[in-house]
Order: C-alpha cells, then structure tokens, then sequence
C-alpha cells in the first residue's frame, strides 16, 4: 500500500512528539504521600488533648509555633523571625513574621499570640503543658509583629517549649473548632478525617513558602497491629511509616534497599511502668520499690522492643542536660523484692491490675512485666484497652493500678508537681525541689538541682522506670527530607519530597 509524503510526515510528526512526551511523563515525580501511624489521635486540638499522637498529623504541618524544634534538637524561627532575652531570662521579645496569614484568612499577629497563651495558661485550660503559659506574667504587644513575654521565673527552656504542640498559635474565631477542623499557618490545610481509617491533609496554597512544598496531598493512616504495619510497608501500600514496630523484620527492609530505607534514631522518650500512687498498697513506698526490684529492664526492652532501647532508672534519658545514671537505685533483685514485700505487710498474692494501651510496646512489655512480678507474689491482671479508654480512665480518671506508657516530650519532669497528675504523685519535697529548678538559670547549678530530682523520684519509684526507646522508621528509598532522631513527635511533611 502506498502512504503519501503528507501522510507519512504526519505520522512522522505524533511518534516524534509522542516520543518527546514519554520521557517527561516517566520523570514525572509522585506529589502524594501515605504515611502511617501506630494510633489515631482522638482529636486534632494539641492543646486540648494528652496524646503524642495529634501533634504527630498537624505540628508544622497544619499548626504552627514561634520557635521549631528539629531532628537534631536544634531551635530555628518559624512564625517569630527571630527573638532576644534578658540576661536573667525573664524577659523574652519576639519579632514576628510579616505577610502571614492563617487559612480562614485572618491575620497572623501579636494578638493572637497574646490569645493562643493566654488561653493556654487559662483557669479552665486542658493544656498539658500549662505550667509554662502559667509563668507568663503578662504578655505586652507594643505593635502588630512584636510580642514581649513577660516571665515570673526566667526560663531557660522556653524557646524549646514554644516549639512544641502544646504551644501552637491558634486563630481566636476558629480555635474552639480545631479540635475537629483546624485552622493554622501551616504548609497544609486539613481536608478530611476518615475516622478509624486515616486524616488527609492537602497542601495550602497560601502558605507563605508554598512553591518549596513538593507534596501535593498526604494521606496519613492508623495501623495498629504490628504485622499489619510491615505488610503495609510490602506492599507498597505505606510510603513512610516513623516509629514502626518492625524491629522483628528489619533484615527484609535492609535486604532490599533500592526499595526501602530504613533509619534508626534516639529519642528523649522514657518508656515507665507507671503506678498509681494513692492505690493501696501502692501508697507505700516499700511496694512500689518492690515492684521496681522485680523487674529486669533488659527482658523488658528484649520483649518490648526488641532490644531497641536503654535501660533507665528514672524519669530522664542519656544525652538530657543533667543527666545522672540512677539505674542502680531499684535494680533488678528479686529476693530485695520479696523481702520488701513482707516488711510492708503485704499478703500474698497481691493482686493488681494492669491496664495496657493498644501499642505494641505496651502489650508486648506488659506480657514480660506480668511474668516478671509474678515470680515475687504479684498478680498483674492484663486489661487490653483502646487509647481512648486509657486517656478517659487511666490518664483522666485515674482508675487504674499499673500501666505501660511511653512519654514522648523531651521536658515534662514538672508532672511530679503537677497537682492530680495521673500516677497520683504528691511530695512537698519533690514541690520545693522543682520551685528551686525553675528559679534557677545557671546551667550548672540547674543540671545539679536536675540531679537531685532525678534521685529523688527514683527513691521514691513514683513508677518503675523501664527504658528509653531507640525509634524505627521505615521508609521508601525515594524519599527524602526524613528525621531520624526524633526529639519530639512530629512528622514535618513540608521537608519531605520524592526523588
């Protein structure tokens, strides 16, 4: 058959340009993100709720605050442009970003600064981190982008505590809803909460970076079972999955690593057995430090964690500043156990219950901790509970004996004075202790009062402090922009981005 020379250059002409297509279109980089989480946050407002996990969707990512923390604990502006202090740290003044807005698109400024503190440090304020808000003085705003924070002790810390969830900047007509529909100055706006499933979060093009934002739209999902988890991650269902428990199946992650990669960091995270100290017998010290000797930690973190972690004997970690080893305060003895036991009259068995959360750490550590007191005469009774149990009835009502908990935050110690605190814990000398840190600025005579505080709630085995975990993140090969030490959760999606 004979083609005409029209014909044949026009054919000539789609396959060149067609050509020319395919390559663009093979480069083309992914834009979407399904990124996975162990639990799913009962709400969206981190200064409204306790769990680690709802600043784990919308810090830096939907919410922001005037300082950020990053991976390697350093602190950098992010809504202040930058910032000085007093030289007794109590007076501190930021200068704010200009040209920022918030999604409903109300203005970001000094007053709302002023509101999103005031309203944290409020009488009737849920916010877990309250204390800090509550040593703000008074809060002047001489103009619309500068905010002096007038302090009642100077704070050495603040500049970190301002970087955290508790202290994001709300917009004051829609912070009521946040907890449902938040509304911050964020890189991404939050578009849709499946609930038991997943929270979609699209990026927003307001933001005032918005072209260096390379996701279009993430998926964030809730995967609590551990081999769930990992099948995900196979399949390729799961882009990113921060603090997995896949210890068990690293070597399948690490076999293949133009596939996967597979990062592994340090944490300021302290994994306790926490105990409620007004429960009798557990008002008496004698059984709470029997509870502590009865238990190895390196079983638990073998058990728990699969040999991810280091042990700690009180409510602080390596690498914190004023750190002391107290490991050798309540070690491993089980016959110390069983002779403190008898001298606190205790009959045996003493039966206890012990109420786990839904993560794997917490059911599998549970399960090796119960084995463990029962060898001194304890029966811990296993209560399997859903995270929305253990925050209405362990963490708020209080009603409970043991549980297994990681605390996340790298500077909550002050919960030992924070009145009705969850372990029950009341100590005028714990109290004057944290008084006399928190008048203190002078780093070496705060890490030596910090060291006595961390001996004093170790004598005292206010919980049996278990480890501090080491976090697994297993993530496609293509990614970058990830953390891998993780001072606080948080997963910065506007660093991350496609190869």
């Amino acid at each position: 058959m004979k083609v005409s020379r029209r014909a044949a250059l026009s054919a000539a002409s789609v396959a060149l340009a067609l050509g020319a297509a395919a390559p663009a279109f093979a480069q083309a980089k992914k834009d979407t993100l399904v990124l996975a989480m162990t639990l799913e946050p009962t709400g969206l407002d981190p200064t409204a709720g306790a769990a680690s996990a709802i600043a784990e969707v919308v810090q830096y990512n939907v919410l922001e605050t005037l300082t950020k923390i990053n991976s390697d604990s350093r602190i950098t502006p992010l809504l202040a442009a930058n910032w000085t202090a007093s030289p007794d740290l109590k007076v501190w003044t930021f200068k704010l970003r200009t040209g920022v807005r918030f999604q409903n698109g109300e203005p970001f400024d000094a007053a709302a600064v002023k509101f999103s503190y005031e309203r944290a440090a409020a009488k009737d304020s849920v916010n877990k981190d309250k204390a800090v808000f509550a040593n703000i003085e008074r809060i002047d705003t001489p103009d619309d982008k500068t905010v002096v924070l007038n302090l009642k002790n100077g704070n050495p810390d603040l500049l970190f505590q301002l970087g955290q969830a508790t202290a994001v900047i709300v917009e004051p007509k829609s912070a009521a809803t946040n907890n449902t529909q938040p509304v911050g100055t964020g890189p991404f706006r939050f578009e849709a909460w499946a609930k038991g499933t997943s929270v979609t979060l699209a990026r927003w093009d307001g933001f005032r970076d918005a072209k260096d934002v390379k996701l279009r739209r993430v998926t964030v999902r809730f995967i609590g079972d551990p081999s769930a988890q990992v099948a995900a991650l196979l399949s390729g269902d799961v882009d990113l999955f921060p603090r997995v428990a896949a210890a068990r199946s690293l070597e399948q992650f690490k076999a293949n690593p133009k596939k996967f990669q597979v990062l592994i960091g340090g944490s300021r995270a302290k994994t306790i057995l926490a105990i409620n100290n007004k429960r009798k017998p557990l008002d008496d010290v004698r059984v709470r430090r029997a509870i502590a000797a009865a238990i190895d930690r390196q079983a638990v973190i073998e058990g728990a964690a699969e040999g991810f972690g280091t042990p700690i004997g009180s409510f602080y970690v390596p690498g914190a500043p004023g750190y002391v080893d107290t490991t050798g305060i309540n070690p491993y003895d089980v016959a110390k156990a069983r002779a403190l036991l008898h001298q606190a009259g205790v009959a045996l068995p003493l039966e206890l219950t012990m109420k786990l959360p839904p993560t794997p750490y917490a059911r599998q550590g549970g399960e090796v901790v119960a084995a463990q007191l029962a060898k001194v005469g304890i029966t811990a009774k296993i209560e399997n509970v859903e995270w929305a149990q253990w925050l209405s009835g362990v963490y708020k009502d209080k009603a409970y004996d043991l549980t297994i908990i990681s605390h996340v935050e790298p500077l909550d110690f002050g919960n030992f004075a924070r009145p009705g605190y969850y372990w029950n814990y009341d100590s005028p000398q714990f109290n004057a202790l944290w008084d006399k840190i928190n008048a203190t600025v002078k780093p070496d005579e705060r890490d030596r009062l910090m060291a006595q505080a961390q001996k004093l709630v170790a004598e005292d085995a206010v919980a049996a402090y278990l480890y501090q975990p080491t976090w697994i993140t297993v993530a496609d090969a293509r990614l970058k922009g990830l953390w891998k030490d993780m001072p606080i959760f948080a997963n910065d999606l506007a660093a991350i981005s496609w190869q």
